[in-house]
């Protein structure tokens, strides 16, 4: 009788590196495994067989394996762990990766090495992996022997939540995960990372001395990360304050439908100078806010602007712009230190700022009736244009079901039309290199117990990662990919037509950026992967195609055919 490394273990406390993995894996709370496996995963593949409660997701390239990881770590709120395949396949995941780091994804990355044993002899799918990791990851390391793999691996999962956080990389060799081993695996350390931050007092007296009506808050992803959008509202209620969201942000981190909330910040410098020129102060929450895309003449900050900031992350404070009073601690824990403070110093202006607060929501819900009224509008034009179909869709969706979003074409609408009193509804590509939505859409779904979840998606962005189409088959999940095909890379072609120096802006010519001739089948591609689709052309039909596939139990596809501008 053959006798496992399990049962092996049991008598002498021998068993391989994979399987003492996997023991780690399963004490730290793991449920999933991302990957795509090939020969020096082998071991690994073998040892899953005796550890049946950590599942194994299989992704059909590594782009999304990683973004499945991603959109898992976010939607779960802890480190996703995945698992690549030597140089070529941590090469192919290299995008997403950057995007974890990008957006401070909690993940634990990892990919199969060639045995150390004769790596001198240049072998097949050999490459120094750490080297090639680093550039992505907070640290990447080679595990050199079975019984390092306990603090190794434990390491990962700490620094990956630690801020900021981020990606983390181990490099695990055949022989290593073929080795045997009898070292204990010790047991999870428990790390309260909720500080409270100092100088609370100043920070309450200094925003409290700005007028009311001229102090705006800005909600960063941190803001998710630290679970405070009821912190946030409440800081935004004492002082009458709007709250803005990052201008391309990770999560929409606020609920929407507060009446404070005025909506995410523009992309580029001088448009979010002019949105903030309202303001003497801002109150920034989270790091990396105003990020910008081209550039603009002039800063972001508009003059005389002072910034205030709460972070984790050291680094951000101060990083760009001068503040008089930065303070470094837990987002959640901070503001709930910080509120009695501003309450108390608020008191004596605590009818301005309830005027201001009405003022604030009634501007809001003009701007949104005035979105709405033109968007039903033209809900009977001939061709789909793309504030109708965000609005069709966003109105099918409704408030409680997850959105990952990356349909840039209709991006911004959609976060317009949100009205939804659940902070974790939304979700974007922050990074910006294009394959992440779709395979994220179905790491989300599983990270929130395999509960339905709408994959908003580009034509071009649909074709870096449809292999994700058939994991959500494969696996049952109930995910709604919507494709909003322009047939072009739109967004590009806007931002050519703002350089007024461009040929190709005062030709109308782009080379390069239509995705016809042919014209790609989505439907085909849906159903060679299992998944039943429908395509839609005109936006009555746009809401019932999301409201059935809504209600069905796995995973389908809807088409709709959008307009470029």
């Amino acid at each position: 009788m053959q006798i496992s490394s399990l049962d092996a273990a049991g008598q002498s406390g021998m068993r391989r590196g994979a399987a003492v993995l996997l023991e780690i894996l399963r004490s730290e709370g793991v449920d999933y495994i991302f990957g795509n496996p090939g020969t020096t995963e082998l071991p690994l593949m073998d040892a899953l067989l005796e550890i049946p409660n950590v599942s194994y997701i299989l992704g059909l390239q590594e782009a999304s394996v990683v973004a499945m990881a991603d959109g898992y770590a976010q939607a779960a709120r802890k480190p996703g762990f995945l698992n690549l395949h030597t140089a070529g396949g941590l090469g192919h995941g290299m995008g997403n990766l950057l995007n974890a780091s990008v957006s401070q994804t909690p993940l634990v990355v990892t990919a199969g090495q060639q045995d150390s044993r004769h790596t001198i002899s240049d072998p097949l799918l050999f490459g120094d992996l750490v080297q090639i990791a680093r550039p992505a990851v907070k640290w990447a390391q080679e595990v050199a022997h079975a019984d390092q793999l306990p603090v190794l691996l434990r390491r990962a999962f700490h620094d990956s939540m630690a801020a900021p956080a981020g990606p983390v990389f181990l490099s695990l060799p055949m022989d290593v995960m073929e080795e045997m081993s009898g070292v204990d695996i010790g047991t999870p350390s428990v790390i309260n990372r909720s500080s409270v931050a100092g100088g609370l007092d100043d920070l309450a007296k200094a925003l409290t001395s700005i007028a009311p009506g001229r102090i705006a808050l800005i909600a960063g992803d941190e803001v998710y990360a630290s679970d405070a959008a009821a912190e946030v509202a409440a800081v935004a209620e004492c002082l009458g304050a709007p709250v803005f969201g990052s201008s391309w942000p990770s999560r929409v981190p606020f609920p929407t439908a507060h009446p404070l909330w005025c909506g995410n910040l523009p992309t580029q410098a001088t448009a979010i100078s002019e949105r903030l020129s309202a303001y003497d102060a801002i109150f920034a929450l989270g790091g990396k806010s105003l990020i910008t895309i081209l550039y603009t003449e002039g800063p972001a900050l508009p003059p005389g602007c002072s910034v205030y900031q709460m972070s984790s992350d050291v680094r951000d404070l101060g990083r760009t712009f001068n503040t008089p009073l930065s303070v470094v601690g837990d987002i959640k824990a901070s503001l709930q230190a910080l509120l009695p403070m501003l309450r108390k110093a608020a008191t004596p202006h605590q009818a301005d700022y309830a005027a201001q607060a009405g003022q604030v929501a009634q501007a809001r819900r003009a701007q949104r009736a005035e979105a709405v009224a033109e968007a039903k509008a033209r809900r009977n034009e001939a061709a789909i244009p793309p504030r109708v179909a965000a609005w069709e869709a966003v109105r099918a969706i409704g408030p409680d079901v997850a959105i990952v979003d990356e349909a840039i074409a209709t991006s911004s609408d959609v976060r317009l039309f949100l009205e939804s009193s659940w902070a974790g509804q939304y979700s974007f590509l922050r990074g910006g290199a294009l394959g992440w939505g779709m395979p994220a859409a179905v790491g989300a779904s599983l990270g929130l117990g395999r509960d339905r979840v709408v994959s908003l998606v580009g034509d071009g962005a649909a074709l870096y990662s449809p292999q994700a189409i058939w994991t959500a088959a494969h696996e049952k999940l109930p995910v709604t990919f919507v494709v909003m095909n322009n047939q072009e890379y739109n967004v590009l072609k806007n931002f050519m037509r703002q350089q007024k120096d461009y040929l190709s802006a005062r030709e109308g010519t782009y080379p390069a950026m239509d995705i016809v001739n042919p014209s790609i089948d989505y439907q085909a591609m849906a159903k060679s992967m299992g998944v039943p689709s429908c395509r839609v052309t005109r936006a009555s039909d746009i809401a019932p195609a999301i409201e059935a596939s809504l209600a069905s139990d796995g995973p389908s596809l809807v088409e709709i055919m959008i307009t470029t501008g």
